[in-house]
């Protein structure tokens, strides 16, 4: 089994997250006795944000993220002299 973290869709670069499962007040607002503090997100270029809580991602819609396209870091270059890059 895969332990992936909710996602959920956004319109918004600035989010919040209460671990309740609702992303704001409103209609359908669930309080959740189990969530933690409310934090307020902001997604940057990568377009994800991930709550440091509860490890809900927010992807922005239309960005890089939604369509899995990912910059890469200087963490996924392979090391000189790997020899299992071709």
């Amino acid at each position: 089994m895969t332990d992936v973290p909710e996602t959920t869709m956004v319109e918004t670069r600035r989010v919040s997250c209460d671990g309740s499962g609702s992303i704001r007040p409103g209609a359908g607002y669930k309080a959740s006795a189990l969530g933690h503090p409310r934090v307020f997100l902001e997604i940057d270029e990568k377009g994800y944000v991930e709550c440091g809580y509860c490890d809900r991602r927010f992807v922005l819609k239309g960005s890089p993220a939604e369509h899995g396209i990912h910059e890469l870091s200087a963490g996924d270059l392979p090391e000189p002299g790997d020899a299992s890059v071709a």
